[in-house]
């Protein structure tokens, strides 16, 4: 059973402020989150990561950009929470 995704504001924001060719390599990664969101299993560089209040996971999309995203089991729903550039998530998140 595949996932149904949304996007916070922010991230909607930061994907619109992106040129062309970045949204369209954004939608494209995302869209793997469809299938299976979880880290070692379908396409895309996941990984979960360690918070204190709720299990969050990242996908990188090219070299470029980070989406940070909840995954809502219960719901078959994934929730990207931000996007944004590559160096701006690893000085948020850590590397």
């Amino acid at each position: 059973m595949s996932y149904e995704i949304f996007w916070s504001k922010e991230a909607r924001d930061f994907f619109a402020s992106l040129d062309e060719k970045s949204q369209r390599i954004c939608f494209e990664t995302l869209d793997y989150l469809e299938e299976n969101p979880y880290p070692g299993r379908g396409q895309g560089d996941k990984k979960k990561l360690k918070a204190k209040d709720e299990e969050i996971y990242r996908i990188h999309v090219g070299r470029s950009y980070t989406a940070f995203y909840l995954i809502l089991e219960d719901e078959k729903k994934v929730r990207v929470t931000d996007l944004m550039d590559i160096d701006k998530a690893h000085k948020e998140y850590g590397r």
